[in-house]
């Protein structure tokens, strides 16, 4: 048997980090996720929200570096939870517990630009002839 989901979507909000019994984290968020396809009568893409739950190590991650607006990529196994509303209902639903919480985008600075890639500084000109390059 095989259940495992990829998704790729923005926070709607802040994540919630809250620790069980016996302390282990736990951080529970929802997804904003577009679907592949537009209508047929061209109206826009529908957008799916989506609860997603991450334990441990993956649960911290999350609470410390993401925040609503940002672009997660998360991947998981899909979960069902059967319950009981207040009027004693049978209820059902779903959620994606996260093995693995991934950067869907590179963080922005306070302008809101991207910010380069870890290491790597802004261009700087080189003074000179190229032909002393050893390339």
């Amino acid at each position: 048997m095989l259940n495992h989901i990829v998704l790729m979507g923005r926070l709607t909000a802040d994540p919630i980090l809250r620790r069980t019994g016996s302390g282990v984290p736990v951080a529970s968020f929802r997804l904003a996720v577009d679907r592949d396809f537009a209508p047929r009568d061209g109206g826009e893409r529908e957008t799916d929200f989506i609860d997603c739950v991450a334990w441990r190590g993956a649960g911290e991650f999350v609470s410390r570096y993401f925040a609503k607006g940002r672009m997660a990529v998360v991947s998981g196994r899909l979960q069902m939870k059967n319950w009981t509303d207040k009027e004693g209902n049978k209820r059902v639903s779903a959620e994606v517990v996260a093995g693995s919480i991934y950067f869907g985008e590179p963080k922005k600075d306070d302008a809101g630009h991207g910010a380069p890639p870890a290491g790597v500084s802004d261009m700087e000109m080189v003074e000179g002839d190229d032909e002393e390059l050893p390339f």
